[in-house]
């Protein structure tokens, strides 16, 4: 085979990802800066050329590191991009967070873009959901659901290995860039989340980074900040414990504690009435 061609099994990935998108019309691609998004905007750009908008909606709950990272990437792949206000903290769902959070912020970011793309003459909106995606407690897909928001990623039958191996392929700058979910996943179920609180986690996590870690947590629990790293740098955490501490504190948390577990994504879970019924 030809070592400047691809893989047959990326090739045809990649052949049904633009099919789906080409089907659905000019797009609307809500766009965090993770490998998922990035892959939908890019190939409905492929396909679309300018009827093709990535649209990042920007709040408390988006980090600014996250916000510059996706304009970043967005300038970087030559995508059409826009930012776009949105309001999910003046929701009283979204501000209760009795577990089912992210239904009312995804809700506000589909409306908006639902809007957008009827203003505009778009088709749809789409999102980058995939096949990993299916199953468990996901409140964000009901919300996309009830908003009509196509996922092509789900009906190209994508998995996150596929992605990430087409995103290397097309050259992705993000391509192994680890998951990055909104600030308020840090808060447990039952905990009012304000902007307040949003904050204090995004100060703590900016310090947390600073000190050279690159996957990880900072979970809010009240004047407790819970950090949690992979089992493999724990040791390197404990090392700076000082640093870390006084990072925390600069927050505005009283305590500052290292979770011997490890990092675990969705770790939150287990205080998430709605996961545990």
């Amino acid at each position: 085979m030809n070592a400047h061609l691809p893989h047959p099994t990326i090739a045809e990935d990649l052949a049904r990802l633009e099919s789906t998108l080409r089907r659905y019309g000019p797009t609307v691609t809500a766009f965090s800066g993770g490998v998922d998004s990035t892959l939908v905007a890019v190939v409905a750009a492929r396909v679309h050329g300018e009827r093709a908008l990535a649209v990042t909606g920007v709040s408390p709950s988006l980090a600014e590191s996250e916000r510059a990272f996706a304009s970043r990437v967005a300038a970087e792949l030559g995508l059409r991009h826009r930012l776009v206000d949105t309001h999910e903290i003046e929701r009283a769902g979204y501000q209760a967070n009795a577990g089912d959070r992210c239904y009312h912020c995804k809700t506000e970011l589909f409306e908006r873009l639902v809007v957008l793309a009827k203003a505009e003459g778009f088709a749809c909106v789409v999102s980058g959901d995939n096949l990993d995606d299916l199953g468990g407690h996901r409140p964000g897909m009901l919300a996309a659901e009830e908003n009509a928001v196509r996922k092509p990623l789900i009906e190209a039958e994508l998995g996150k290995d596929q992605i990430r191996a087409l995103a290397r392929h097309l050259g992705l700058p993000n391509h192994a860039k680890p998951a990055a979910p909104c600030l308020a996943s840090r808060v447990p179920a039952g905990t009012r989340v304000d902007a307040k609180v949003l904050a204090m986690v995004e100060a703590a996590e900016a310090g947390v980074r600073a000190q050279g870690f690159a996957v990880f947590r900072v979970r809010h629990h009240g004047e407790v900040a819970r950090i949690e790293v992979p089992a493999a740098d724990l040791p390197r955490a404990i090392e700076r414990r000082v640093e870390l501490i006084a990072a925390c504190k600069r927050a505005g948390y009283l305590f500052a504690t290292l979770d011997l577990s490890g990092f675990r994504s969705g770790s939150l879970n287990v205080l998430n009435p709605k996961v545990r019924s």
